[in-house]
């Protein structure tokens, strides 16, 4: 099976996924877009209000911001992979745990699919999922945004820098400036390699 059809497979499995209570939820499932070979790889939360209604991710105000970081890091959202940790719209924006759970195998299988270079967790709880599957130590977001590290996945290495959520800044205006920093940080590293 090629990777694409083996992308659409597994898009038809989420969006007809009963495997928790969010399905109830949703208007559209939030699968993912981004090319087959995207060397980067993003994941945010969930699903927002907006990505609900489109069925496409980071497409509400957050969506807005993100388009702003990616050309600030001089990376064109079309040639990266942007995915979330959940697939369905989050009512109150907060995961529990068997959420996380029930949605795990589709994320692994995106990665699996995709085999990035560089995956980019945006926020807590795409972090943690990061942390657990390629055994870091990234702890709180506040202290690892920004910081490269280095990772093993079994189509080789990865590099995983944890950054701010873009809801971050649209929350607390304060971070603004850090999070435009630290994606200008991504882009200068990007350059140097």
């Amino acid at each position: 099976m090629s990777k694409l059809a083996e992308l659409e497979d597994l898009r038809e499995n989420v969006e007809n996924c009963k495997r928790c209570s969010l399905w109830k939820t949703r208007n559209k499932a939030v699968f993912g877009e981004g090319p087959i070979n995207a060397k980067i790889f993003l994941i945010g939360l969930g699903p927002g209000k907006e990505e609900n209604i489109q069925g496409k991710p980071f497409v509400g105000p957050a969506g807005k911001f993100l388009n702003k970081l990616l050309k600030l890091a001089g990376i064109e959202r079309k040639r990266v992979y942007i995915t979330s940790v959940l697939k369905c719209y989050l009512p109150e924006n907060k995961a529990t745990l068997q959420q996380i759970k029930a949605c795990k195998p589709y994320l692994d299988k995106q990665l699996a699919i995709i085999k990035p270079n560089l995956i980019i967790p945006l926020g807590s709880v795409a972090a943690k999922y990061v942390e657990k599957e390629f055994a870091l130590e990234i702890g709180k977001i506040s202290e690892a945004h920004a910081k490269p590290m280095q990772a093993k996945a079994f189509w080789g290495k990865v590099l995983i820098i944890p950054m701010y959520h873009p809801a971050a800044a649209l929350r607390n205006g304060a971070l603004r400036r850090t999070i435009e920093e630290d994606w200008k940080s991504i882009g200068n590293l990007l350059k140097s390699r």
